[in-house]
């Protein structure tokens, strides 16, 4: 006959075996560690990608900005009649150092005494896209008003 104490046993029994054959991973622990860790290193690349993106980005865009802002201070220096000879020719490529950007500049008539002067710089960024950044003047025949900048 089995008494009370009996199966009480055998439950210790079936613990200690379970403590013992505990010591390792499993294969569906160490399934998901090895995917938490390839999340990880994803997730790591993505943003490394990204940042940079973002600086190419930025550094293509100060070096067409300097070279446009260059091309104006040129501009500036012209008189109404250089300018209405350049309007003349139509839109223009300018030489640039760095052959990775095109920059033309063209001129219309706002007014009779006033022209608008859009200097344009197109370039490809890290990732293959077009780039372009603009920068938008007035001439008055009794000179250059200041300019602004778009880009897209």
């Amino acid at each position: 006959m089995l008494s009370t104490s009996e199966p009480a046993q055998r439950g210790r029994r079936r613990s200690g075996r379970k403590l013992a054959g505990g010591h390792g991973f499993t294969l569906v622990e160490a399934m998901v560690a090895a995917i938490v860790l390839v999340l990880g290193i994803v997730t790591a690349i993505t943003t490394l990608q990204r940042g940079f993106q973002s600086l190419d980005s930025a550094r293509n865009l100060t070096t067409a900005s300097q070279l446009m802002q260059s091309e104006m201070e040129q501009l500036r220096l012209k008189n109404w009649s250089q300018i209405e000879e350049l309007q003349d020719v139509g839109i223009t490529k300018l030489t640039a150092d760095d052959s990775r950007f095109v920059c033309t500049l063209a001129i219309r008539d706002l007014k009779i005494d006033m022209k608008e002067i859009v200097l344009s710089a197109d370039w490809r960024g890290y990732d293959g896209r077009p780039q372009t950044a603009r920068l938008i003047t007035r001439y008055g025949k009794s000179g250059l008003n200041d300019y602004f900048y778009t880009s897209h």
